[in-house]
C-alpha cells in the first residue's frame, strides 16, 4: 500500500532520471505468454500477496540494470494474474519501461531477494475496460488520498499491467551470486594545465593570510 504515492520507506530511491520515449501500450498479443511453471507460480502469487512491494527492473545493455521499488496491486482479472502499477505526478515516479521487464520479489522477513521473473510491462489505455479493471483494485490501495483520484489518473498518471511470464529467472536455491553493483568509471581530471589567474590571489589563499 502506499499512503503518499512513493514507495515504502527504506526501499532504494528511484532513478530521477526518467527517460522520456513513448510509453508502449497494451499489446494483446502478452496474453500468449507462456506461464510460469506451477512451483514458481505458486511463490510468485504468495510473495506478491504479502508484500505491497516489488521492484521492477529494466536491463542494460551489457549492466545489471536499475531496479525501482513500486508499490502495486497483485490481481487476476481471469485470463491471468499480474500486478498493477500507477506512477505520475501526484504518485510514484517510474520511469519509461520497455516491453519487457524484470520482477523482483524480496523476503518480507530477510529483506533478501526470494524470486526475479520476466514479465510484460503494458501501458493501459485511459478509460478502456482493463484500465478500468486496474483503477478499480488500485484505488482501495491508494490511501490518503485527497480529490477525484480516479478522475486525476485518468488525465495525468499511467497505469501498468505487469505480468510474468516464462520461467523464473531467481528462486531459492538458484541466485546470481553478484551484487549488481556497476563498476565507478574514473573521472577526467578537472583542471588541465596551469591554474586560471585570480585578481587578488586565489580566495583559499586570501582566508589563511595574516594582515
Amino acid at each position: 500500500m502506499s499512503s503518499d504515492g512513493g514507495a515504502a520507506a527504506g526501499a532504494p530511491a528511484p532513478d530521477e532520471h526518467a527517460a522520456t520515449a513513448p510509453l508502449p501500450r497494451a499489446d494483446p498479443a502478452g496474453a500468449d505468454r507462456d506461464p510460469l511453471p506451477d512451483g514458481s507460480a505458486r511463490l510468485l502469487a504468495e510473495a506478491m500477496t504479502r508484500s505491497g512491494l516489488l521492484w521492477v527492473r529494466v536491463r542494460d545493455d551489457g549492466g545489471p540494470g536499475t531496479a525501482h521499488a513500486v508499490w502495486h496491486v497483485w490481481h487476476d482479472p481471469g485470463d491471468g494474474p499480474r500486478a498493477y502499477v500507477v506512477s505520475g505526478p501526484g504518485e510514484q515516479h517510474l520511469p519509461w519501461l520497455p516491453d519487457e521487464v524484470e520482477l523482483v520479489l524480496r523476503s518480507k522477513d530477510s529483506g533478501g531477494r526470494l524470486l526475479t521473473v520476466p514479465a510484460t510491462a503494458t501501458v493501459l489505455d485511459p478509460g478502456s475496460p482493463a484500465w478500468d479493471t486496474a483503477v478499480e483494485v488500485l484505488r482501495p490501495e491508494r490511501l490518503n488520498a485527497t480529490g477525484d483520484v480516479v478522475a486525476r489518473w485518468r488525465e495525468r498518471a499511467t497505469v501498468h499491467a505487469l505480468r510474468p511470464h516464462g520461467p523464473a529467472l531467481e528462486s531459492p536455491g538458484h541466485h546470481d551470486t553478484g551484487d549488481g553493483a556497476t563498476p565507478v568509471r574514473p573521472a577526467a581530471p578537472a583542471t588541465v594545465g596551469r591554474r586560471p589567474w585570480h585578481w587578488r590571489g586565489r580566495a583559499g589563499a586570501r582566508r589563511n593570510t595574516d594582515r
